[in-house]
Order: structure tokens, then C-alpha cells, then sequence
């Protein structure tokens, strides 16, 4: 199991800069069939990007021992939302990582009578669990501080009280969004690690609703969210203190 994770490690960065290629390939491709780009350049540009998508699954070959050690390390954590959140994804991750790895077997024809098709809707099915959960995390991250900031900053808001009371409904819920709103700039400025994390689970989520059919896009949109998302990770992986800790 040791030997899968540091396997995994070594190989994440790779796989970023494979990804970021790849979807840096779906944008091209869908900006330049929208420019009337010749089918035969077109054709090679899909080609560049199905072999990055298949490099990119080799490289994931360990990743599920690394999913699954870190559900085993989340399982110890003290506050239960972040515990369960953490744990189930990784645990969903875990299972993508296992899909996609049969789904390399398949198309690098070890499995030649596989159904692709279906073995990459479950895949992808399972990474939109993981990144719903992994969305909920940043939710019940943002709502904490939010709180704390809120308590710290609550002797000084007397006057904003008293005005609340004052004012119609209406004035006192624009005067509460507007707080809201303050707090939560306040809170992702003052937080990078967790402003980056929600960010790219954000562009992330577009991918999976897309290739299983509940948001359909194009594949322009889907190629900025997949590049924006692969940049901020590299970005996780060359500077670590950007990366959101559990």
C-alpha cells in the first residue's frame, strides 16, 4: 500500500500538466471548429487529446491506494461534518479511480469486449459524489469562519443592530445579504488555500454534469473549466501552503 501511494505522489504532478493539456486541447478544438478550421487539423487536435486522456489514466493507476488512505486518515477527525465529508469522498474517489483504471484496460485493449461507454458513465458518476461532497466541505468551511468572523466583529456592530430594528423588512434583508456578502469576500481573501479549493471544485463539477447529461454545456465551456481547475492544481502542488488541509 506504501509503495502505491508514494507511486501516486510522484506521478500526481505529471497528471496535472497531462490534464491541463488535455482540456487545453478540448478548448482549441471547439474555438477553432467555431472558427472554421480545416476537418483534417480538427481531427489531429482530438487525436493529441485522446492520447492525453489515456497517459493521464495510466497515471492514475495508484491512486486509489492514495484515496483510500486518506478516507482512512479522515475517519479520525473530530468535527463529524468534516469527517463524513471527507471520508465519503475519498471513498467515491476511490471507486472513480478504479473505474477509470478498468476503463484504461479497455481502451488500451487488454479488455477489448469492455463496454467503455458504461464504465465511463460509472466513473464519472462517482466523481460527481465526490465533488458534490467536497463542495459541501467548502460550504461548511466558508459558514464556520463566517461564524467566528461574525462573533469577533459583534461588539462593533451595535450600531448596524439597532438600525436593523429599525428599517422596514425589506431594508433589514438587504442590509443582512449585504453583511453576508462582506463576510464572505472577508473570509475567501483571508483564506487562499480554501478560496483556490472552492474554485476548482466549482470547475470541476461542470465536467461530470456535462458527460453524464444532467447540465449539458459544449465543449468549450467543459475545456476552460477542466484547464482553470488542472491550472489551480499544479498551482496546489507547486506551492503546498495552497492547498486546503483537512
Amino acid at each position: 500500500m506504501d509503495f502505491w501511494v508514494q507511486f501516486s505522489a510522484q506521478s500526481q504532478a505529471k497528471e496535472r500538466v497531462f490534464r491541463a493539456a488535455q482540456y487545453a486541447c478540448t478548448l482549441l478544438g471547439y474555438t477553432l471548429q467555431k472558427n472554421g478550421a480545416s476537418a483534417d487539423f480538427l481531427t489531429r487536435i482530438k487525436q493529441l487529446e485522446a492520447h492525453m486522456s489515456l497517459g493521464r489514466k495510466l497515471f492514475r493507476l495508484g491512486n486509489s491506494a492514495d484515496a483510500l488512505e486518506s478516507a482512512k486518515r479522515a475517519i479520525h477527525l473530530s468535527d463529524v461534518v468534516l469527517r463524513f465529508c471527507i471520508t465519503v469522498s475519498n471513498l467515491n474517489r476511490a471507486m472513480y479511480f478504479a473505474c477509470d483504471n478498468i476503463l484504461w484496460a479497455g481502451k488500451s485493449g487488454l479488455l477489448p469486449h469492455m463496454d467503455q461507454d458504461k464504465w465511463s458513465q460509472r466513473s464519472f458518476r462517482y466523481y460527481f459524489f465526490a465533488l458534490i461532497l467536497n463542495l459541501s466541505r467548502d460550504a461548511y468551511e466558508i459558514r464556520l469562519l463566517m461564524e467566528r468572523e461574525a462573533c469577533g466583529k459583534r461588539p462593533k456592530g451595535s450600531e448596524t443592530r439597532h438600525a436593523l430594528r429599525a428599517d422596514s423588512s425589506l431594508q433589514q434583508l438587504v442590509l443582512r445579504l449585504k453583511v453576508q456578502l462582506h463576510l464572505l469576500v472577508h473570509v475567501l481573501r483571508s483564506n487562499p488555500p480554501l478560496l483556490v479549493d472552492v474554485v476548482k471544485n466549482a470547475c470541476d463539477i461542470f465536467i461530470p454534469l456535462d458527460k453524464l447529461g444532467l447540465y449539458k454545456t459544449n465543449p468549450g465551456f467543459v475545456g476552460l473549466c477542466g484547464l482553470t481547475s488542472s491550472i489551480l492544481s499544479i498551482l496546489t502542488i507547486v506551492h503546498p501552503w495552497l492547498k486546503l488541509k483537512p
